[in-house]
């Protein structure tokens, strides 16, 4: 587990990556402005993992914020992986880094990090800020051979690797280097910003949906992000960033192609997240789909583990009711008749600190056992960009404000 307890430089920037001045400030400590869940990388060069090459992902900040950190996965690595020059800049137009901004990341004072499998390593804080809702570039250099790749199979991104081995390019600011385009996130897990500590991170949890799977790449339209445009341009401006901890195909049941079990995984991908006050529960669907709960009870019983797991560590919990998905695949209403009897009870219950109503935000009014055509990315499974504003739109901010 990562501590979060390092002061951090803090001074806010707009538009650009900037130096900072120490200066007396409140209190503050860690947030994540972006993260996504750790799981084995299956597709293109993510089974036989890379060797010698530089990575760039892109990722989208939620808040803005100085003293910027990136955390590096190696969870379900099988062998140690050497990370070199690392860096953090503003991403430009395709691997393209803006002029001026890519700033080198060190660990404990080294440009170089060894991370051995099962574990995970925190970057010193840059002295610099990064914007709200801005697209970042996290580049870094893999020295050696890598073994499979830990990071995030669904992106809804495009990212690059260097097309020759052995040139360490990760600090360049042209993107002419980086010829392979990947759909995955590579080993960068999260980037952690300094706040003060009346600002708090959200996780929102679950499966594809969470993870944006029908959304339009490279346009953060995922729920999660237009959650995050509706709390930046409300009341609320600045007191919450966003983490979406959703995978594709995740169950919460059983471990599956989507990853460690919704169960095993909580602590990690939510409890252990740096200044975490709320967790969306929206999770299930792929449990129904495939028979792992062929009654209610079996979710209901997941679901009231995961919240005494938040409670306990005075996380509040929003449970989400499950979206439609007739004509989808593998949909029988037989399925649908528990998916309908777990939405009852995430409504009725009363276990959750704050509810919200996914299902009814998105039906078709005339045929409520699918999407509202409009909300339907085409699969019948997942929406599509209007079906998750839809989502978004229909989420009270004002839960976010529960404090246990």
């Amino acid at each position: 587990m990562i501590s979060w307890t390092r002061a951090l430089a803090a001074l806010a920037a707009v538009l650009t990556l900037v130096s900072t001045v120490p200066a007396q400030a409140a209190p503050v400590h860690p947030v994540g402005t972006w993260g996504a869940s750790a799981d084995e990388v299956g597709g293109q060069t993510g089974a036989a993992g890379l060797t010698d090459r530089s990575v760039r992902n892109l990722v989208h900040t939620s808040l803005g914020g100085a003293g910027v950190r990136i955390t590096l996965s190696n969870v379900f690595g099988d062998r140690p992986v050497t990370f070199a020059s690392a860096h953090i800049g503003l991403a430009a137009d395709g691997a393209a880094v803006v002029s001026g901004t890519n700033r080198p990341l060190t660990f404990d004072g080294a440009d170089q990090v060894t991370v051995a499998p099962g574990t995970e390593v925190l970057s010193d804080p840059v002295d610099a800020s990064v914007p709200a809702d801005t697209t970042l570039a996290v580049s870094f250099h893999v020295v050696g051979e890598s073994g499979p790749i830990t990071g995030h199979d669904v992106a809804t991104q495009t990212s690059y690797v260097s097309g020759t081995a052995g040139a360490d390019v990760a600090g360049e600011e042209s993107g002419a280097a980086f010829t392979t385009e990947i759909s995955s996130w590579y080993w960068v897990e999260s980037v952690v910003i300094e706040k003060p500590r009346r600002v708090k991170t959200v996780v929102l949890f679950g499966d594809s949906i969470t993870d944006g799977n029908g959304s339009t790449v490279g346009a953060d339209r995922r729920y999660p992000d237009v959650l995050a445009d509706r709390v930046a341009a409300s009341s609320f401006a600045g007191r919450f960033s966003m983490m979406n901890e959703g995978i594709s195909a995740n169950r919460v049941l059983v471990d599956s192609t989507g990853g460690q079990r919704g169960l095993d995984r909580f602590r990690r991908d939510v409890l252990d997240q740096p200044g975490v006050s709320t967790v969306v529960l929206l999770e299930g669907i792929n449990d129904i789909r495939w028979d792992d709960a062929d009654e209610a009870s079996d979710l209901i019983v997941a679901y009231r583990d995961l919240v005494a797991q938040a409670h306990a560590e005075d996380v509040c919990v929003v449970g989400a009711t499950l979206t439609p998905y007739e004509g989808g695949s593998r949909y029988t209403p037989a399925r649908d008749r528990v998916r309908v009897a777990v939405n009852e009870w995430i409504r009725t219950s009363g276990e959750f600190d704050g509810i919200v109503d996914f299902d009814a935000a998105t039906r078709d009014p005339e045929r409520p056992a699918r999407f509202l055509p409009a909300y339907d990315s085409g699969d019948h499974l997942h929406p599509g960009d209007a079906g998750y504003a839809a989502m978004a739109e229909a989420f009270d901010l004002g839960l976010l404000e529960c404090d246990r």
